[in-house]
């Protein structure tokens, strides 16, 4: 349903080198930066496997809401790829790599902040 999603982040290459590390492991890069005449000056860039579906844009202040976002893994190896690698790229833990089975029985995630303080996750759908 969703075709793609973009947050406001105030330190935009600061977030883009958490989220280069970060989006890794799940077959993710930076995939287009958005030419300044069109964006008014403003950093703006698509992260995907395949096509751009998650966007970063830096703002003039912090942004005031945090965001929650998750991205789908293809497996729980790559959740767990995940957390490590957003971890060492200076994202703060907010649910390491495990079974959340109130949501349903083979729901495997992990949790951490980015720079904003946006809620990240990584999950696993599929059975172990």
């Amino acid at each position: 349903m969703i075709d793609h999603l973009g947050i406001t982040v105030a330190d935009f290459d600061a977030s883009k080198a958490f989220y280069d590390k970060a989006m890794a492991p799940l077959g993710a890069s930076l995939l287009y930066m958005v030419p300044l005449e069109y964006t008014g000056g403003a950093k703006v860039g698509g992260y995907g496997r395949d096509r751009p579906v998650f966007w970063l844009s830096s703002g003039k202040d912090k942004p005031k809401d945090h965001q929650h976002v998750a991205f789908t893994a293809r497996s729980r190896a790559e959740v767990d790829a995940f957390h490590a690698a957003a971890l060492a790229a200076g994202g703060k833990d907010n649910g390491g790599p495990g079974l959340r089975p109130y949501y349903h029985p083979n729901y495997y995630g992990a949790f951490v902040f980015d720079p904003d303080g946006n809620n990240v996750e990584a999950v696993c759908h599929a059975p172990e």
